[in-house]
């Protein structure tokens, strides 16, 4: 990761402000990356994609296969936008607890419905839970992305609430875990965007953050 950064972050009683990024000019900027899982959703992943288009943001999105049919064209957009797609699993169950052949028809499944609206299939996954086995991704033949910023975001509604725990918490590399199914994590994620901008943050796709 990149050296010789510091993100101060005060907060208040009404708020969480991003006060500066120090570095040093030699280095690339900070990068964080913004994810979503369960999509999508019929009217807050479009709001979402608005957002994201109009700040030039790229994000993440791990997408469950049951919840695809009729969304088709969302997912399109995705794809079309320059957002990296994930799988999700299809049902958002628990892998290591099921027989392999059913874990492998959990992911393949919706590889397929990935693959028949954007003729590609998806490298990464996001395991539910993030409940993985060692070496599962030899068996599943997808790579395996976690995170390390959850701020819990599927049971609060506070916009706010979600903002500081994310930005408290910010550093270069930060993988942030949200829905794109509420619309106080919508809102959220864009505010976390503006601020993150502003302080110095590049927000990248999450493939981008991963260590070899």
């Amino acid at each position: 990761m990149l050296a010789g950064i510091l993100l101060t972050v005060r907060l208040s009683a009404e708020e969480t402000v991003l006060e500066k990024v120090e570095k040093d000019k030699s280095q690339e900027p900070p990068q964080v990356a913004l994810t979503f899982d369960d999509g999508p959703h019929s009217v807050y992943t479009p709001i979402l994609l608005d957002g994201l288009k109009e700040r030039g943001i790229k994000a993440t999105f791990f997408l469950m296969g049951k919840n695809i049919q009729g969304k088709e064209d969302i997912v399109k957009r995705m794809a079309e936008e320059g957002h990296l797609i994930g799988n999700h699993t299809y049902s958002h169950v628990q892998l290591s607890r099921l027989p392999m052949e059913k874990a492998r028809e959990e992911v393949e499944k919706t590889n397929e419905e990935i693959y028949e609206i954007t003729g590609e299939y998806p490298v990464y996954l996001r395991p539910p839970y993030g409940d993985w086995k060692k070496d599962m991704e030899k068996s599943l033949e997808m790579l395996p992305i976690f995170w390390d910023i959850d701020p819990l975001d599927w049971g609060r509604g506070d916009t706010a609430g979600i903002v500081s725990s994310i930005e408290g918490k910010i550093e270069d590399g930060s993988i942030i875990l949200l829905h794109d199914c509420y619309d106080s994590s919508v809102k959220a994620a864009l505010q976390v965007a503006d601020d993150l901008t502003k302080a110095g943050y590049e927000l990248v796709t999450a493939d981008k953050l991963i260590v070899d």
